[in-house]
């Protein structure tokens, strides 16, 4: 058996509300290689952003996120991921509401997966001992990622802006 070193790059999709706020996040961790926007967790191939927001694809507005697990591990990204957004609002964030708003993790894996229940659980756990609602993530496996149109791509770093409503 060979020694491997371990990978410098691995992925992570997740949903929590406008893709331009949560892309705006990550891209400032430490770490992080590459967001990009787009849809995850529907039916209908290649959506666009208006079929998307007409509902009718089941596709959440989702970032991919490439990380160097030796800088910032899957944990550390979900715990982000937990701070930065409601995750007891269902099919929301905010002014912004539908079903393509809704929190979740995809994953590409057991391990991702079984960290994603981990940290949900004790996210739920905190948000109850304050009186919060219940953590509404979705956790299901990654489907395929449909990357969102380019104009949406670093939406806010194109327009001057640092971050959205949030």
């Amino acid at each position: 058996m060979t020694d491997r070193p371990p990978p410098t790059r691995e992925s992570a999709t997740l949903a929590g509300g406008c893709f331009w706020c949560v892309e705006a996040v990550f891209r400032l961790l430490r770490g992080v290689h590459h967001v990009e926007n787009g849809y995850s967790g529907g039916r209908r191939p290649n959506p666009t952003y208006e079929q998307v927001c007409g509902h009718g694809t089941g596709h959440a507005e989702a970032v991919r996120v490439m990380f160097d697990p030796a800088k910032v591990s899957y944990r550390q990204l979900l715990d982000g991921f937990f701070r930065m957004h409601d995750p007891t609002q269902l099919d929301r964030q905010g002014p912004d509401v539908g079903d393509q708003y809704r929190s979740a993790v995809f994953t590409v894996d057991d391990r991702q997966a079984t960290i994603a229940r981990d940290v949900t659980v004790r996210y739920g756990r905190a948000l109850a001992e304050k009186g919060y609602g219940e953590v509404t993530t979705e956790i299901a496996p990654a489907k395929t990622f449909f990357l969102a149109e380019e104009y949406h791509q670093q939406y806010l770093e194109k327009r001057g802006q640092t971050s959205c409503h949030l």
